[in-house]
């Protein structure tokens, strides 16, 4: 090839350092996306392997906000809030243009937002009991189960996230790019907030089949193999959708020349 046809190619490949830079942050963009599940599941682990179940010694008044019927019926929902609270603390840590002071202040009331609709009045909050009243009112006004168990999700998932959405953004995480008209900004807001609502409504639909997918009766005993293998699964195949969404949406637009 002669040195006037390898010009042009030198032309399009820019400098030397850039696709170096870019293979980097899409390191960092799966780094902070997948950081929650690895989060959700380091718990997992830990729970198993310290043997923690509802006889482990807990102060009176923790235990009776914990444990209780939303917590027997969908016990993954715990491993779910540490998915949403480390979300928050990944969108603090992550780089961006946010400055500290909006970062502790606005991550402050992320956290507090999601552990209050998570655990007020006790374990599950408002996010399980509006899956849970949903559901059940779907389905006693004759709603198929599989129907009124998805309407069901979509309530939970609704709630939920809006607590991690909006705290995330309170804590730094940058919004839709500023490109373009008006409306066009207006859509691809429209389009972020409902993939990610869908991601989040398979991920409630899919963690609350625990005890149908064969996961035990934890917190009543401590978790076993089996438990730990069918937990990890489920949590992977829930929080999955949502780990390549907020990685899509991390990653540096790529401009053509």
């Amino acid at each position: 090839m002669s040195r006037a046809d390898a010009l042009p190619a030198g032309a399009l490949a820019g400098p030397a350092g850039t696709p170096r830079r870019e293979r980097g942050a899409d390191r960092g963009a799966w780094a902070i996306a997948a950081a929650p599940l690895l989060a959700a599941l380091t718990a997992l682990f830990a729970v198993f392997l310290t043997g923690f179940d509802g006889r482990s010694a807990m102060p009176p008044d923790v235990a009776a906000r914990f444990y209780g019927f939303f917590l027997d019926r969908y016990p993954l929902f715990a491993f779910a809030l540490v998915y949403g609270l480390v979300r928050i603390l990944a969108a603090m840590l992550a780089p961006g243009p946010a400055s500290v002071a909006r970062r502790l202040v606005g991550g402050c009331i992320g956290l507090a937002l999601v552990l209050g609709l998570s655990l007020h009045p006790t374990f599950g909050g408002l996010v399980l009991r509006a899956g849970f009243g949903t559901g059940s009112g779907a389905f006693l006004n004759g709603t198929p189960m599989a129907i009124a168990y998805t309407l069901g999700a979509g309530a939970a998932a609704g709630l939920f996230g809006l607590a991690t959405g909006l705290g995330a953004r309170l804590a730094g995480r940058p919004g839709p790019a500023l490109g373009g008209g008006r409306w066009r900004r207006v859509g691809r807001a429209l389009r972020g907030w409902i993939a990610g609502f869908l991601a989040l409504w398979f991920a409630a639909a899919v963690i609350g089949l625990a005890r149908d997918a064969g996961f035990g009766p934890w917190p009543r005993r401590p978790l076993d193999a089996r438990d730990l293998v069918v937990a990890a699964g489920l949590l992977t195949l829930a929080a999955l959708p949502h780990v390549v969404l907020v990685a899509a949406r991390r990653r540096p637009s790529r401009r053509p020349g």
